[in-house]
């Protein structure tokens, strides 16, 4: 697949497009409501990040527990059924009175709920497009996230001060809902992409088995820490300047957006494979100037330039596709949601923390410098063990070709070509991705 009309021609994407669509409008409409709900109700700077981040930290409980499930249960039913659990629940948010403990249970639940989610779509998306059509449908998916989250803060904002923050989540709920009523008129039914029923023993041993390559684990990193960090800056946006933080996740949004579209479309396969670090490099940086607590238009070009490094999302899930096998890409792909999910959790936790304890410009500047400080170790680590695999290559070959010299045959003896000793061209970690 060569363009975005070629993605829109697969029946089944259209459909799945416009479910994700609202359940990203929802989560943003309804996320900014929680946050300045909780933030009112308490004057905390964490608290407040925790309830509008605090379903990812429930997703390394799913990912420990129940992401078998996500090759193992029907796509269409198991979305249907997260996206009407997450109206309810946000529904259930939105009664006046409900005490702060009771919003955060409720938070958690919710968050266990969706670590389902990512492996389920992701991976039902490698069954509608072709495998030449995943790099460039997953960026057209992340760039309808910018476009809907610039859409959902912006309205979101509009709607917490024109309304009151328990109308806008009671909005937020019709959204999942109209999302769960597009999966289950849009898609079609399937069976399950492996035979057996959801297990932990059965997630714990795939897990295993997707942890034990080193290139692997490297690439799940890159995917997980220096993105999750970042977060963490985001998730202050509502304690560093309260009145403007609608308009600085619409720029983060908006950056995020023009960063997919040049990573995804623009530039050629080669020249986006070498620029996986300089990107996470890129996301972190103009952070570091909030140290100097930048005045608000100063900290939205800050923020827009930043998040145009999200793109180097794409880069890693293109190495991550050329590692694993195609009946646990959604296993896989739901280890890398659940993980990025579970990372920014924790991130909005601990940034929310720092910022209890100094403020919120240091706690978004030190969150950042994490990121550059871990995005240089992996990439260093990257680099080392890419060398010593060639190393051991050739030095595995020199041994073989010392033991072999010594024979020499007549030539009308000397060995074919189908005598030859295999190579190791089938090995899946040695692949180089696709674009």
């Amino acid at each position: 697949m060569r363009s975005y009309s070629d993605l829109f021609r697969s029946r089944e994407f259209t459909p799945l497009f416009l479910s994700s669509s609202l359940q990203t409008a929802a989560s943003t409409v309804g996320g900014l409501a929680l946050g300045t709900l909780v933030y009112r109700a308490t004057a905390s700077p964490l608290l407040s990040a925790v309830s509008m981040f605090g379903p990812q930290l429930a997703q390394v409980v799913g990912a420990t527990t129940l992401l078998s499930g996500a090759d193992r249960l029907p796509p269409r039913a198991t979305m249907a059924g997260i996206a009407s659990a997450f109206a309810a629940g946000t529904a259930l948010m939105a009664a006046p009175g409900l005490p702060v403990a009771a919003v955060f249970a409720l938070v958690l639940v919710l968050g266990l709920v969706q670590s389902l989610g990512g492996g389920v779509r992701w991976g039902l998306l490698t069954e509608i497009l072709p495998k030449d059509g995943y790099l460039l449908g997953r960026s057209v998916f992340n760039m309808m996230n910018g476009i809907m989250q610039i859409t959902g803060y912006a309205t979101g904002g509009v709607l917490v001060a024109l309304l009151s923050p328990h109308r806008t989540l009671l909005t937020a709920a019709a959204l999942y809902l109209a999302a769960a009523l597009a999966i289950r008129f849009g898609l079609t039914r399937r069976a399950p992409r492996t035979a057996g029923r959801p297990s932990v023993a059965g997630t714990w041993r795939t897990n295993a088995l997707l942890w034990s390559s080193p290139e692997r684990r490297i690439v799940y990193l890159l995917l997980w820490v220096p993105n999750g960090l970042v977060v963490g800056c985001e998730s202050l946006y509502v304690s560093y300047t309260p009145d403007r933080a609608g308009a600085l996740f619409a720029c983060a949004a908006f950056g995020m957006f023009v960063g997919d579209f040049t990573t995804g479309r623009l530039l050629p396969p080669a020249l986006r494979r070498r620029l996986g670090t300089p990107l996470l490099l890129l996301l972190a940086a103009p952070y570091l100037l909030f140290a100097l607590r930048p005045a608000p238009p100063v900290a939205a070009v800050c923020v827009a330039l930043a998040s145009a490094g999200f793109s180097a999302s794409l880069v890693q899930q293109e190495r991550l596709m050329a590692l694993i096998p195609e009946e646990l890409s959604g296993h896989a792909l739901g280890l890398h949601s659940a993980g990025m999910l579970t990372m920014q959790g924790v991130s909005a936790a601990l940034a929310g923390a720092a910022a209890q304890l100094t403020a919120p410009a240091a706690a978004m500047t030190m969150m950042a410098a994490g990121s550059v400080a871990v995005t240089l170790t992996l990439a260093a680590a990257g680099g080392r063990g890419r060398r010593g695999s060639a190393e051991g290559s050739g030095a595995a070959e020199g041994r073989v070709g010392r033991v072999r010299r010594p024979v020499v045959r007549p030539a009308k003896y000397r060995m074919s070509r189908s005598d030859a000793p295999p190579t190791n061209q089938g090995n899946r970690t040695n692949a180089r991705p696709g674009c």
